[in-house]
């Protein structure tokens, strides 16, 4: 048990998918998983442990922004022994040629400022996939005949945006996508020797507006969190 997860040694898996909704938690592990047992619960931030083809899983929601899931990912990963961690979330599109429903497969993940800024004062680390997860969760896709991207993203600290030119700039540099937790992911993984991914819906687009209805969001990600699956026991 952690100041922030509530599970007991034992319950949380070496491998964690960790969608930012703790109620998407709830309903992937719920969909997906077998026998799956609710292990934390702190602060409403649901935890479910089970399994999928007979390989021990857990779904963690991390919250939403870069703070919350290094929050998270930290005490999964020192407290609980968490090795493979996989993102799977919600993402806005950036690029003509990426689609809502399409998924994105982040290979590297630019931003402005994450938690872990201040480690590195001058220094502009770049966070990156692992190579493995990535090719697994590439050939996972191609299988299922998902519209799948591969490539940057942007990771944004901020929600509510009021930085147009900055979008202009990540859409003019053939950024996919943006959403607000995976450069932390991905360093913290770093850190520590671990393997990260995200693999990430496009649920709006920012250029032309479009949008899945919330009804319709759990059913479009599908996809996402078997691939995310497959990719990490590949």
């Amino acid at each position: 048990m952690t100041i922030h997860i509530g599970a007991a040694p034992g319950d949380i898996a070496e491998t964690v998918l960790m969608p930012g909704d703790p109620y998407r938690a709830k309903w992937a592990a719920e969909t997906f998983l077998q026998d799956a047992k609710l292990v934390n619960e702190v602060r409403g931030m649901l935890g479910y442990t089970g399994t999928w083809n007979g390989q021990r899983v857990t779904i963690q929601g991390s919250g939403m922004g870069m703070p919350s899931l290094s929050i998270y990912a930290n005490e999964l990963i020192r407290d609980f022994g968490a090795k493979t961690l996989i993102r799977i979330g919600s993402c806005g599109g950036m690029q003509d040629k990426v689609k809502v429903r399409d998924v994105i497969l982040a290979m590297t993940a630019s931003t402005v400022n994450s938690p872990s800024s201040g480690i590195f004062r001058e220094l502009n680390f770049a966070p990156c996939a692992d190579w493995g997860l990535l090719q697994a969760a590439a050939t996972a896709a191609a299988k299922r005949g998902s519209a799948t991207h591969i490539g940057g993203i942007y990771s944004s600290d901020v929600f509510y945006d009021e930085r147009p030119d900055l979008n202009e700039q990540m859409v003019r540099h053939g950024i996919l996508g943006v959403e607000m937790e995976a450069a932390e992911l991905y360093t913290l993984a770093a850190r520590h020797g671990c393997r990260a991914l995200a693999v990430l819906t496009v649920s709006d687009h920012l250029g032309t507006g479009e949008a899945l209805p919330s009804d319709q969001r759990e059913r479009s990600f599908g996809d996402m969190v078997e691939i995310a699956l497959e990719a990490a026991f590949s």
